[in-house]
């Protein structure tokens, strides 16, 4: 008679995805890695998708250790300049928008 040993861990099925899946998403209960990944780093927008998943920090469970200055970081400069320029086109547009209203307004008869 033989007898066997198992040298492993209980495997459990789970389901994982990433943070671009996640958007749009509220989750119940969420399991997030924001170590730094090995092929490169994490940024603001990667961080903050993955911690707004959920419905509140008691839902959030951290996998593991993680380095406190991902926090610290800026922005990069081109995202930065992008979005001035969008508010700009923003404020641009509805300059435009209530001046074009008036002379609507103006031009409908009485």
């Amino acid at each position: 008679m033989r007898s066997v040993c198992r040298r492993q861990f209980p495997i459990t099925p789970a389901y994982a995805f990433t943070d671009y899946r996640s958007q749009g998403q509220t989750l119940p209960c969420v399991i997030i890695d924001i170590a730094t990944p090995p092929s490169g780093a994490l940024n603001l927008f990667n961080l903050y998708i993955a911690l707004s998943r959920s419905h509140g920090r008691s839902q959030i469970c951290l996998l593991c250790d993680f380095d406190e200055n991902v926090f610290q970081k800026t922005h990069c400069n081109d995202l930065l300049m992008e979005d001035d320029q969008l508010e700009e086109k923003n404020s641009h547009t509805g300059n435009w928008w209530k001046a074009f209203s008036r002379s609507v307004e103006k031009s409908i008869p009485t």
